[in-house]
């Protein structure tokens, strides 16, 4: 599935994404270390960068990041969400050609981000980047529906938002995983991750995603009334959790 304006979707988007997104959780990090042997040498390329948060976890590292975002909106919100970061080269260009030397990466990884790429120009980019036995590393933040309020919230998006169902079965499964890496090798595993909300936090965060009507769309209005209803019965303390898997499919494509 493909989406023409896939680099463009989140240019009016930029402010609530940094401010309302979850981040990555450190139980990801150590999975990394454990299974792949990740270490503070290695040199990450992260694609489809967007705001630095996936970028931020391997910096903690101590790991030298390239950033590799085409949308012009995001990537600056990302180089100054990470400009404490020394080790940290912002580039403008896209997954199927990232304009990175030919085997100078151990590690690419890709976020949030990945369902918007070209699967097999991607893969042909990413074998072009990596050295040899490198390892690509695909993670995203998916929200669980295991409470009355997180199904209400499904309920909101799907009711309301403009093609939310695309883009939710455009989220790669193992199949899709297992395709990208035909002739290597891939592993999955999911760690737990949280938001807790306030009423701000709530609106911030669905207006961040692609797929929310923003003012004047006719849905917008009715979608926000619906959203004040859920947070009016669900929160407790003025404030709401949202909880996610982190998955994370990890492995190595086959040798060039």
């Amino acid at each position: 599935m493909t989406f023409t304006d896939s680099k463009q979707r989140f240019s009016s988007r930029v402010a609530d994404y940094v401010r309302y997104r979850p981040r990555y959780p450190h139980e990801a990090l150590t999975l990394l270390k454990k299974e792949c042997g990740l270490s503070p040498k290695h040199v990450i390329a992260d694609i489809g960068s967007g705001t630095g948060f996936l970028s931020e976890l391997f910096l903690q590292n101590g790991n030298r990041v390239y950033g590799v975002e085409p949308n012009k909106e995001m990537r600056e919100a990302g180089e100054e969400y990470l400009a404490s970061y020394d080790s940290f080269v912002s580039i403008e260009a896209a997954a199927e050609a990232t304009t990175l030397e030919d085997a100078s990466i151990d590690f690419v990884t890709a976020g949030q981000a990945f369902h918007w790429f070209d699967a097999a120009a991607t893969a042909r980019e990413f074998r072009r980047i990596l050295k040899l036995d490198g390892w690509v590393v695909v993670m995203w933040n998916d929200r669980e529906m295991n409470s009355a309020f997180a199904t209400a919230y499904e309920d909101v998006l799907v009711k309301f938002g403009t093609d939310y169902k695309r883009v939710r079965e455009s989220y790669p499964e193992m199949a899709a995983m297992e395709k990208f890496f035909a002739g290597g090798s891939v592993e999955r595993r999911s760690v737990p991750n949280a938001q807790v909300l306030d009423w701000d936090g709530l609106v911030g965060r669905l207006r961040s995603s692609s797929y929310a009507p923003q003012e004047g769309h006719p849905n917008y209005a009715p979608m926000m009334a619906a959203l004040e209803r859920l947070f009016r019965a669900s929160q407790v303390d003025g404030r709401v959790k949202m909880e996610y898997a982190t998955h994370m499919y990890y492995g190595r494509l086959p040798k060039r």
